[in-house]
């Protein structure tokens, strides 16, 4: 070679291997306010099941139900297998996820909102009823709250809302996209109504198609994004296609386990086929997936709620809208190709209120002071074992033994759950109990009057958590949408 094209050839070299440095330096610098390098920004989907029964998983031991999907997922993640959610159904449940405050702390907010509002607009008495269920009806308070979607927009995130979303529309939470668009005035006389309140459209993802997903994600592409998948399932309706009752149909389980586990499969489906798109995009080594459950469900497999509408439609008497373990019990997932150690399993508890403060932790974020919930990083990470000693909360709906009252009945109660303890306090109908989880996972059996001292102290516990809180808003309020005050 030349030595003058030898010399031009180096000179090239040296000043394309400069800006090559550069231009590497650049996409990984690290602001101190942010703590989170550019090229480190995960996409991230929150999955949230509906009405999931914590031990209805191939992952939890249930190797009579169908969950592939979901099993690949625990097994590649961290798995937290003691998680609770806030509330013992969906809406306050959800709420949390994108707020990262308790229920209790949400509604006295939202209620001081209508109060505002009331007094702002000059609203007639007689129509202060009206007024405040429309105000909750629209989600008008949720639209205040500084959610997810709206801190995550502000690292230059994209953000999506499928599934259950009873907050009126999407861009009441601040998502950018959304399947949920609202309802009319008259629409709440028509045949569905319930369903539009639920989510209207939002409620197809996954029964009908994860298109809309897929179309946001093309739309979108090349910018970080935040998901919101939440299809209905497996909530009732149970009426899964029969390819995934086929699974079941020759089993020696009840009628209701079998309908009810084939929408277990269809949910693992979809969340399959979404992986799948995701792979196929080449998106999902780069984004964070958390699952959660909104509230939990009871059916074990010889169970038969066929012919009972109220337990089939609610999760028997220890899920759904009691104040029972399994009621709040979920298991909780983290999974980042690459980024987090997989194949982990945890019995540390842990909060939905946590998961917003991990994600935010994650993409660099301050975590607001007025969370309940706090980062989880250190633990997902093995740094430390555990942050909290125990979880507790308060409900305002429980089952009712009105067959005419599906959706329960008003009531205080509070639950704590302290190493493998759980005690449930149903204060309106003067109920005191305490479970073993080690030997009772079902809470068959009341071992309080065994266990005196765990009863007084788990007790003691939940008091100073009445105290601290006051009483729930949430009960005056339906009373008196009811006429009762």
């Amino acid at each position: 070679m030349n030595p003058d094209n030898k010399n031009n050839y180096m000179h090239k070299f040296i000043n394309y291997t400069i800006v090559l440095l550069v231009i590497m330096g650049c996409n990984s610098i690290t602001s101190e306010s942010e703590n989170v390098t550019v090229e480190a920004l995960p996409n991230i989907i929150l999955l949230v099941g509906d009405d999931q029964g914590y031990p209805y998983f191939g992952f939890m031991g249930a190797d009579y139900v169908h969950t592939p999907n979901m099993d690949t997922l625990a097994n590649h993640g961290v798995l937290f297998t003691n998680g609770y959610v806030s509330d013992n159904h969906c809406r306050p449940s959800l709420q949390t996820l994108l707020t990262g405050i308790l229920p209790i702390d949400y509604y006295n907010s939202v209620f001081d909102l209508m109060d505002e509002a009331i007094a702002k607009e000059k609203i007639p008495k007689d129509s202060i009823q009206a007024f405040r269920q429309n105000f909750d009806r629209r989600g008008l308070g949720f639209a205040h709250f500084n959610t997810l979607p709206k801190m995550l927009a502000k690292k230059g995130y994209v953000s999506f809302q499928g599934g259950k979303w009873w907050e009126f529309n999407y861009q009441n939470g601040g998502f950018s996209h959304g399947m949920t668009k609202g309802w009319t005035e008259a629409d709440q006389k028509k045949p569905g109504w319930f369903q539009k309140h639920m989510g209207g459209k939002g409620m197809d993802l996954a029964r009908v198609t994860n298109q809309p997903a897929y179309d946001f994600l093309e739309e979108t592409k090349g910018k970080p994004f935040f998901m919101w998948f939440a299809p209905s399932l497996p909530h009732y309706p149970f009426d899964a296609p029969e390819k995934y009752y086929r699974l079941y149909q020759d089993e020696d389980m009840s009628e209701s386990a079998k309908q009810y586990y084939a929408n277990c499969t269809w949910f693992d489906d979809a969340w399959g086929q979404m992986v799948a798109y995701l792979k196929d995009k080449q998106l999902y080594d780069n984004t964070l997936i958390i699952y959660v459950n909104d509230n939990g469900w009871e059916q074990e497999p010889k169970v038969e709620y066929w012919y009972d509408p109220q337990r089939s439609h609610n999760g028997g008497d220890k899920g759904k809208s009691s104040i029972y373990d399994m009621s709040f019990r979920s298991p909780i997932i983290f999974a980042w190709a690459d980024r987090i150690h997989g194949g982990v399993r945890k019995d540390a508890l842990i909060h939905s209120a946590d998961i917003p403060a991990t994600i935010l932790d994650y993409v660099g974020m301050e975590i607001p002071t007025d969370f309940f919930g706090q980062s989880y990083r250190t633990v997902i990470e093995g740094q430390e074992d555990n942050l909290r000693d125990l979880i507790q909360g308060n409900v305002i709906t429980t089952r009712s033994p009105d067959p005419e009252n599906v959706m329960g009945r008003n009531v205080e109660g509070y639950w704590v759950r302290k190493d493998m303890w759980f005690l449930r306090w149903h204060v309106t109908d003067n109920q005191l109990e305490l479970f073993d989880l080690r030997t009772d996972p079902s809470n068959d059996q009341d071992v309080s009057e065994k266990f005196p001292e765990v009863t007084k102290e788990l007790q003691t516990i939940a008091k100073a958590y009445k105290e601290e809180k006051g009483d729930d808003p949430r009960i005056a309020y339906y009373r008196k949408l009811k006429g009762v005050e």
